[in-house]
């Protein structure tokens, strides 16, 4: 009987490499493929480890190296043209929008978990499974016929608010092999392999430079309003600013003032005081439920505004079929349009869509 390939998504790091270590210790065929999307877009401050950037060069060998390393199969695929369009059109379009992108979630809907894929089918390579080194798990539930999406055992690094947007399909063809193991295991595992990347910095944002520019636009000044429509000073661009943000308004003002609020249409920024970035509750769009059916009813859940924040407990009342009002126990604070909300029911992910307003 034929071992099962897996082609696992290598980034040049350690959690991808452990990866591919475990599933080739598992028994799989396993094949390492990187993306290479680096255009080559000038950056304005120089390198900084990132998953976009010029030391994508040194990724790419780091991730060939591990493959020489571990006796499998590379392949390098060049997916520049579909980054461009796919992450880079919609990251730009977002900010000039007044809203704020969240491009991870983008690039592993689109990019990682499908036209990867498909590149790699159509150079002829047939596989079983693809694999990335994401902090998550994916159960098979017989009950609900369904794959569910599941939290990181290590909560502290849990990816699970990234994948919220993937298919049943894609969950059924794909292997997180680090779902059960903590990062202190993961480095500990890579040291004993011999991997020279076991100490590697981590990817700390998703573009090595002033993400400004990417969007090369010219400035566009407009408008600082208050709430009431009062004229309080000048911006140079509604791209450079974001919900909840402080700095950089250039005002003088008794009480600490904050972006509550961005007009595109009016090319304004509004601003207010604390108390004014609470909100009790939002709408989401692009709604996907990932572990579960659509419901019908309202539901109690828990909801996540962006990666780094607290969970917190909401009611999700459905509107259609990918729209939903989530109603906050307790206000929150700079519910962002364009971030992703995402939808929690213990360790499951219920689902998740783009907060709109």
């Amino acid at each position: 009987m034929s071992k099962e390939r897996v082609v696992v998504g290598l980034s040049g790091g350690v959690d991808s490499s452990v990866s591919a270590i475990l599933l080739k210790m598992a028994g799989y065929d396993v094949i390492g493929v990187t993306m290479r999307i680096w255009g080559g877009e000038p950056t304005k401050t120089g390198k900084r480890h990132s998953c976009y950037g010029p030391e994508e060069l040194d990724d790419i060998e780091d991730a060939r190296r591990v493959c020489e390393r571990l006796d499998i199969p590379f392949y390098e695929i060049d997916l520049i043209k579909e980054y461009r369009e796919i992450v880079l059109t919609y990251f730009k379009n977002e900010y000039l929008k007044g809203r704020t992108p969240n491009p991870c979630i983008r690039c592993n809907q689109l990019l990682k978990f499908k036209a990867l894929l498909e590149k790699v089918e159509k150079i002829g390579i047939e596989f079983d499974y693809f694999a990335t080194g994401h902090y998550a798990r994916v159960d098979y539930d017989s009950g609900r016929n369904r794959y569910i999406l599941k939290k990181g055992v290590d909560e502290r690094r849990d990816q699970s608010y990234f994948l919220f947007s993937l298919t049943q399909n894609q969950l059924s063809r794909v292997l997180f092999p680090l779902g059960s193991y903590r990062k202190s295991e993961v480095r500990e595992i890579a040291k004993k392999s011999g991997l020279e990347v076991h100490d590697k910095e981590e990817s700390q944002d998703f573009y090595g430079g002033d993400y400004r520019g990417l969007l090369n636009v010219k400035p566009s000044s407009g408008p600082i309003l208050d709430r009431y429509g009062r004229v309080l000073g000048k911006h140079n661009g509604i791209w450079n600013y974001t919900i909840g943000q402080r700095k950089g308004l250039g005002l003088q003002s008794e009480v600490p003032l904050y972006v509550i609020d961005i007009d595109p249409e009016k090319n304004a920024i509004i601003v207010g005081e604390e108390k004014e970035l609470y909100r009790e509750e939002f709408i989401a769009t692009n709604v996907n439920w990932i572990s579960i059916e659509k419901p019908e009813n309202p539901m109690d859940a828990k909801v996540k505004i962006r990666y780094k924040s607290e969970e917190t407990e909401c009611t999700l009342f459905p509107l259609s079929e990918d729209k939903v009002s989530v109603r906050f126990r307790k206000p929150q604070r700079a519910v962002t349009p364009g971030q992703a909300s995402v939808f929690y029911d213990g360790e499951i992910v219920i689902g998740g869509g783009i907060i709109e307003k």
